[in-house]
């Protein structure tokens, strides 16, 4: 992570580039998935980290979280004054824009951080620190709460394909696929939008290739699912999958274009 003086927000600034409904597949994954979480907080706060040169994101997240925990507030975070200026205006009940970074400028600890591709830019061995550092912000585990959530990924400019790392206070658990089915030729295709951590382990010999490798071996011995249209083919990949990788979710979630693995499973070989 780039040097920063104490005053200064902790980061570098990202391209900006946003688009409205970008990230509709990760907020409706966290509702459902940490909706329980946040309606058992006592303050739910979800902090949209860099949400960019427009507060699209920041806006239908707090749409999509209420409708899960009506008491959600929302903080979007810029580290670029011009696009906190910019972005005041869209202010509301439950939503406020503040200049920062990865220091999270926030009073009290975040039941939810999103950080949708704000690492791209970093390198590799960035972002264990950012983690860390993210991680060390978010409401701690107690009593029957397993604490807040980090969700951090990459998508594409609409929304089609993603891939995300969910983390708690004691680190990674889960990696997420998720796609608009129409739109994939095979499952590989999500190997470009792996998150920061994993892009670059997409190689023989390591986890992740070994995933997707057997993901498109899984998609092709579905093929004749396909005449019932690409959500049943999937479904059939993904179950098969389940023989041998550690699938954390259901069916309910597999119908969505989606599928989520332990993190245990994929995290790059040391």
């Amino acid at each position: 992570m780039t040097a920063r003086a104490a005053t200064r927000p902790l980061g570098t600034v990202t391209r900006g580039t946003t688009n409205p409904n970008r990230l509709r597949r990760m907020d409706r994954w966290i509702a459902a998935t940490h909706g329980a979480e946040l309606r058992r907080a006592s303050d739910p706060v979800a902090i949209d980290l860099g949400y960019g040169a427009a507060p699209w994101t920041a806006v239908e997240l707090l749409t999509r979280l209420r409708a899960a925990t009506p008491r959600a507030r929302v903080v979007g975070i810029e580290i670029e004054p011009e696009r906190v200026a910019a972005a005041r205006p869209y202010e509301r009940e439950g939503l406020t824009f503040r200049h920062g970074g990865f220091e999270i400028p926030v009073p009290g600890r975040p039941a939810l951080i999103r950080a949708a591709n704000v690492l791209r830019q970093y390198d590799e061995g960035e972002v264990a620190a950012v983690w860390e550092r993210l991680r060390a912000r978010l409401a701690p585990a107690a009593g029957g709460s397993r604490g807040g959530l980090l969700v951090e990924g990459t998508c594409d400019e609409i929304g089609r394909r993603h891939v995300w790392v969910a983390l708690g206070p004691e680190g990674p658990r889960t990696v997420t696929f998720a796609t608009r089915l129409g739109s994939l030729d095979r499952p590989s295709d999500l190997a470009e939008r792996l998150p920061k951590a994993l892009i670059h382990r997409n190689v023989p010999g390591e986890p992740v290739h070994a995933f997707l490798r057997d993901f498109d071996r899984a998609w092709a011995a579905a093929a004749p699912y396909a005449s019932y249209g690409a959500r049943q083919r999937w479904l059939r990949a993904v179950r098969d999958l389940t023989t041998d990788w550690p699938v954390t979710d259901s069916p309910a979630r597999w119908r969505q274009g989606e599928v989520t693995l332990a993190w245990t499973a994929l995290a790059p070989r040391t």
